[in-house]
């Protein structure tokens, strides 16, 4: 078996364990907002296929993507093509009742576009959950390979045009170069300096932690037994 069915197997495919995993996560969305059927969410950067497969499908999503909107749109839906770190003023006025994202903020392009993005973020809605991989587990998951987020750029970029098992889109399996320089893994520090009032909830693969959610205004997550209750952080914001 090459490496790329094995990513396939383990990741893609329908009862993969990469889809349990993302099965997991949409339940802690729900968890964590349980009126999301009855909720208006915008979608940053996300994908509308997306939301067609949700096992809880919100009353209205409106996805912002730089990808062409499809020729259908069902009538719960909308799709417009912006960059979500310079938002249309069309759109920057509109409120929503939660603002989501899976995987984009890694892909903006440096602090500054990060922190128009959290900006966003924090005025489009009261409440929000946006996901992102953790820098420091050991697999990068674009390419699920050991350990690349931490090789010099020159290295990334050989690695990325010879590795078979990258989860790219056909663009970025042209420009492989482009892709890694647009990928850029963040850690917790990061993450809190963003998001400063919301619960950074951590997902865990054998104890190491994989992804961390900024979740603000959903119902708080379950605190495993015994566990310490942690010190309130001070307020640092720069909102």
């Amino acid at each position: 078996m090459n490496l790329r069915a094995l990513r396939f197997l383990l990741v893609d495919e329908v009862n993969s364990w990469g889809a349990r995993r993302r099965a997991r996560r949409a339940r802690w969305l729900r968890q964590a907002f349980p009126d999301l059927a009855e909720m208006s969410v915008v979608d940053l950067g996300g994908r509308l296929d997306d939301w067609r497969r949700a096992p809880v499908r919100p009353r209205h999503v409106h996805v912002i993507t730089l990808e062409p909107a499809p020729a259908e749109v069902p009538d719960w839906a909308e799709v417009e093509q912006a960059d979500v770190c310079e938002l249309p003023a069309h759109i920057a006025v509109r409120r929503y009742d939660l603002v989501f994202s899976d995987s984009v903020i890694e892909h903006l392009g440096g602090h500054e576009r990060r922190l128009r993005f959290a900006e966003n973020v924090h005025a489009l809605a009261r409440a929000h959950w946006i996901q992102t991989p953790y820098r420091y587990f050991p697999i990068e998951p674009h390419w699920a390979a050991p350990g690349l987020q931490f090789l010099p750029l020159p290295a990334r970029i050989a690695v990325a045009r010879h590795w078979p098992p990258a989860a790219l889109s056909q663009p970025d399996r042209a420009d492989p170069a482009g892709a890694v320089r647009w990928t850029e893994l963040l850690g917790l520090t990061q993450m809190r300096d963003y998001f400063p009032r919301s619960a950074i909830r951590v997902e865990r693969l054998a104890g190491l932690p994989k992804s961390l959610i900024a979740v603000r205004g959903g119902v708080p997550a379950p605190r495993p037994a015994g566990a310490p209750v942690p010190a309130r952080r001070p307020a640092t914001s720069h909102w």
